[in-house]
């Protein structure tokens, strides 16, 4: 029996769908297949008039003569050959498959334009969605040949080419149809736009129109905004202004399709084409199964998708306008000369993806809260520079000639006169002034609301995004985790299907281990300041004795700012082990999934370094000059160096140093390590190119050898980005009332970091694959418990290391204004002398003992000197013992910490339970979209039961009482 022309076409659509050279016979002899497909699918079940089945028929029969040519082919194709090379072409760029020749002659022209830009295939037609590149030297050959016959087998379409560098290079080029599109896309619920959104406006008073009308008329004469982008030369995203709803193809019909080809955009096509790869087979076996594992084990050397053409182009974009979304992203975003304006996070969005737009918001949230804080804090610095010539305890210390300091260190360090330190003195009243205090709660109110205000945007932006509904699928379960536990299962209760398992007791002595070797990390990091301790302790003599007399009158100082650059030091070399220690520790708990694994990596990557930053500061903060004893009974390390002290005008003056250095240091050393690392890589690479191939090759390089040729994306994602910023969250939180400029300094930085990541991005990195993202993830948890870390160092540094405390019971108590409720600077006269208790030279121990005896100061040696600490004189009963003053100041600072402490959290909490998650107008519009896509679905459901209702009629099928 003959068939019939509708299964005729249907065969070799079939067969073209399954064959290995699909990529180039979308067209035989001047028919196009596509069309012939979509006519026969509207054909219905009988036979109709108006079709002429003879042109069909003869159409086919000019199909059947390259079916022939077809069958040709692929017994070519099917013979064994080396990674199925019959797909692989020469790296020409200019060059045109037979296919392509019979289209021109049969009439047809192929875009050029699309074949020179080197995002599409041979034809001009199919877009590149993904790039896989591996070596034909590789040994994996017969596992990349059943993986790629696997990937025609789903439907994608697949071209090769070899590099114009390396011609042991091979680039696989894939492309999904749209019924592949359109299949996977059901089944991963993509959001696709179906309506255009009803924007409306709530009902107004006329008293608020009033008030609205006159702000519109004073805005007149502001600038219009300045910080916005140019509406014109963003483009209309039709997601944003559309409802969207999981794409379904039996209502495809709902869907706002304007052409198939742009329907998807080019990061959801990729996301697809991705998602198909992760799930087909290269090997038989259970777990033989994904591209993850052949990039693993090295059967391809890259897998990426494609950025849309060049960053640059040779006409302005506001008289041409974008050549493409990378483009635009470059001028709008990544250059320099937008720095003060907004991000377009809707157009990082639809190129990177939701999980790099998420961080990009977070990051420019955070940079745009930190403005009053950094206000705040330089208010406070320029009110200790106002005030400073008002400041009663820095006039004593500029004015006290007469009072002889202590030395600071055994034998080689001199007796000075406290007025020696008026500089220092002054310099601390500048961080450490009445507005400390506030600026301290200040900033742990800020921390809160920043995080609460973060969960509003958050939302907004998981709703504008579609995030809202979105529920991440079950992960696979990692490589490793299957390998070590395939031979114990048990069922899954989500997929119901059988797994790998891991026995309680394993788990629990993998902890156990893991929890040992985190331990064991910080003892280093312990050791590693102990070791800066004795450096300080043995500097500070060494440059006591120093010939230059810069030096030996500052040997503190010196001390100081050297033992911080080599703390420096040790902290960057130590964070390299501490990234190979993370990794050996979180693989050895062998976590079940990706996201198990990033998190038991991220927390220990956190606590690693969060503690190597910041362990030197605890020490200067807390211990420094705390537990040195008294002269005369000096505490001894190892019973040899005598414990350092703070300098006469106290120890804060060493914990800004500590501060500023390591944030400034830090921030640039990270900034040339994410843009200036991969531009000299990129610039190697180009230089290896032009010496090899010559400078003119450059200018012919396809797309794919392009992004190649750039930097991969780091190996733990977001990681090192946010990394970054936590720590520096953390610098400007928890040490804040020492340096009230480091929102100001992390603000700086800020607005640097987000165009150095943005450049690093769009011209530095390839593509990275677009995935889904919530939420910041762990990183939230993380930056809580450093705001409630901030509100206990802070209370703690005002109360232990500044002197605030001590100044606010010497004026209540001691001072000219006791009992009479007043503490201005009035009241602290006399403060400097009641703050420094009298120690008899005699009594030094001999290898305490100077060598110079104070004769320069009066002419005959001295027999007192003065040091810091309220103790009682040598004539007394109990000679050097604790002052009452002592104690009083001891219980006002365990007062003031746990006032400070319990105000602060309950002003927190206050703060969360009043601001909601949920800004009221989002939640108004959730409800009103849900009910308004309740109405348009009921009404697109009606509509079609209306149309099948007259069709009913039109047949004679109708029928009595039918609904609706």
């Amino acid at each position: 029996m003959t068939p019939s022309p509708s299964c005729l076409v249907f065969s070799v659509l079939c067969f073209d769908s399954k064959s290995e050279t699909s990529v180039t016979i979308g067209r035989k002899g001047g028919v196009d297949l596509q069309s012939y497909q979509l006519d026969m699918q509207i054909l219905p079940d009988g036979p109709r008039s108006d079709v002429d089945f003879t042109e069909i028929l003869n159409a086919i029969q000019e199909m059947a003569k390259d079916v022939n040519i077809l069958f040709d082919e692929l017994e070519a194709v099917s013979s064994p050959c080396k990674d199925d090379d019959s797909l692989l072409h020469p790296g020409n760029l200019t060059s045109t498959s037979d296919d392509a020749s019979r289209l021109e002659a049969g009439g047809e022209t192929v875009p050029e334009k699309n074949k020179l830009n080197g995002l599409y295939f041979r034809d001009g037609k199919c877009r590149i969605d993904y790039i896989l590149v591996y070596r034909k030297s590789n040994p994996q050959m017969e596992k990349r040949e059943v993986f790629e016959r696997n990937i025609r087998a789903e439907g994608l379409q697949m071209e090769k080419e070899s590099s114009l560098i390396n011609s042991d290079i091979i680039f696989v080029k894939l492309h999904a149809p749209w019924e592949v599109l359109g299949r996977y896309a059901e089944q991963m619920n993509v959001r696709m736009p179906f309506r255009r959104k009803i924007y409306y406006l709530p009902r107004r008073y006329k008293f608020m129109s009033r008030i609205d009308k006159q702000i519109s008329r004073f805005r007149r004469w502001l600038p219009k905004k300045p910080m916005r982008l140019d509406k014109e030369t963003l483009p209309d995203l039709e997601e944003n202004d559309c409802y969207t709803a999981p794409f379904s193809q039996q209502r495809i019909h709902h869907f706002i399709i304007h052409n198939k080809d742009t329907f998807f955009n080019n990061a959801t096509r990729s996301r697809i084409v991705h998602h198909i790869l992760q799930r087909i087979k290269y090997e038989e076996g259970k777990n033989k199964i994904g591209l993850n594992r052949l990039l693993t084990n090295g059967s391809y050397e890259a897998a990426f998708p494609l950025h849309e053409g060049s960053y640059r182009s040779k006409n302005s974009i506001r008289t041409h306008g974008a050549v493409n979304h990378r483009h635009l992203l470059y001028e709008c975003w990544a250059s320099w000369g937008v720095w003060y304006k907004y991000q377009p996070l809707d157009l990082v969005r639809r190129y990177f993806g939701e999980k790099i737009g998420l961080y990009f918001a977070w990051l420019g949230w955070y940079t745009g809260v930190l403005f009053p804080a950094a206000f705040i804090g330089l208010f406070v610095f320029l009110y200790g520079v106002i005030t400073l010539d008002h400041c009663q305890v820095s006039k004593e210390v500029c004015q006290a000639t007469d009072i002889i300091m202590c030395p600071v260190c055994d034998k080689y360090c001199p007796f000075m006169r406290l007025s020696d330190s008026c500089v220092y003195a002054k310099v601390t009243h500048l961080f450490d002034n009445g507005a400390t205090v506030f600026f301290a709660v200040f900033m742990a109110v800020w921390a809160t609301v920043f995080l609460e205000f973060w969960k509003r945007r958050r939302a907004v932006i998981a709703y504008d995004w579609d995030l809202i509904d979105w529920e991440e699928e079950e992960e696979e379960i990692r490589p490793q985790f299957e390998a070590k536990y395939s031979k114990k299962e048990r069922m899954n209760p989500i997929s119901g299907k059988p797994e790998p398992y891991q026995a309680f007791a394993d788990k629990c002595s993998r902890l156990i281990v893991s929890a040992s070797g985190i331990f064991f990390m910080i003892c280093v990091v312990i050791a590693a300041v102990f070791g800066i301790v004795i450096y300080r302790v043995v500097t500070v003599s060494t440059f006591a004795a120093f010939k230059w007399a810069l030096i030996r009158n500052n040997s503190q100082v010196a001390t100081t700012g050297t033992a911080v650059c080599i703390n420096f030091c040790i902290i960057m070399l130590l964070n390299v082990l501490y990234e190979k220690v993370a990794l050996l520790l979180t693989n050895l708990e062998q976590p079940r999934t990706e996201s198990e694994w990033e998190n038991s990596f991220t927390l220990k990557m956190f606590l690693f370094q969060f503690v190597n930053l910041n362990s030197s500061t605890f020490y200067i903060a807390f211990f420094l000059g705390r537990f040195t004893g008294h002269p005369g009974a000096y505490l001894r390390l190892i019973n040899r160096w005598r414990l350092e002290e703070c300098h006469p005008s106290g120890c804060l003056i060493d914990l800004c140093m500590q501060m500023g250095i390591i944030m400034v240091l830090k921030q640039t050393w990270n900034n040339f390590m994410e843009l200036g690392y991969p531009l000299i890589q990129n610039w190697w690479t180009r230089r290896k190119v032009r010496q090899e191939h010559g400078p003119e090759r450059k200018i012919s390089f396809p797309q794919w050898e392009k992004d190649y040729n750039l930097q991969p994306m780091n190996a733990y994602g977001l990681f090192d980005e946010y990394l970054e910023m936590i720590l520096q969250f953390g610098f400007t939180t928890i040490f804040v009332a020492a340096f009230p400029l480091a929102p100001l300094l992390a603000l700086l930085n800020n607005i640097i970091e987000i165009r150095l990541d943005a450049y690093k991005f769009v011209t530095q990195w390839r593509r990275p694959l677009a995935s889904r993202a919530k939420d910041i993830g762990i990183w939230y948890g993380i930056l809580e418990g450093i705001g409630i870390l901030s509100v206990i160092t802070n209370a703690f540094v005002i109360a232990i290391t500044s002197d605030f405390i001590p100044r606010l019971v010497y004026a209540y108590k001691y001072g000219p204004c006791a009992g009479q409720g007043e503490a201005g600077q009035k009241c602290m006269v006399g403060y400097v002398n009641a703050s420094l208790s009298v120690f008899r030279i005699s009594d030094f121990e001999n290898r305490s003992e100077p060598e110079s005896d104070g004769s320069e100061f009066s002419g005959t040696p001295l027999k007192y000197c003065r040091y810091r600490d309220y103790r009682d004189p040598p004539h007394s009963l109990v000679p050097y013992g604790y002052t009452l003053q002592f104690w009083h100041v001891l219980a006002a600072r365990l007062a003031f910490i746990i006032v400070f402490e319990h105000l602060v959290f309950c002003i927190k909490h206050l703060i969360s339970y009043l601001i909601p998650d949920l800004p009221k107008d989002l939640r108004d519009r959730m409800r009103r979209e849900k009910y308004l896509i309740q109405e348009m679905m009921y009404e697109a459901e009606l509509e079609r039961l209306q149309k099948e209702r007259k069709e009913r009629k039109k047949n004679g099928k109708a029928h009595h009482n039918e609904w609706p």
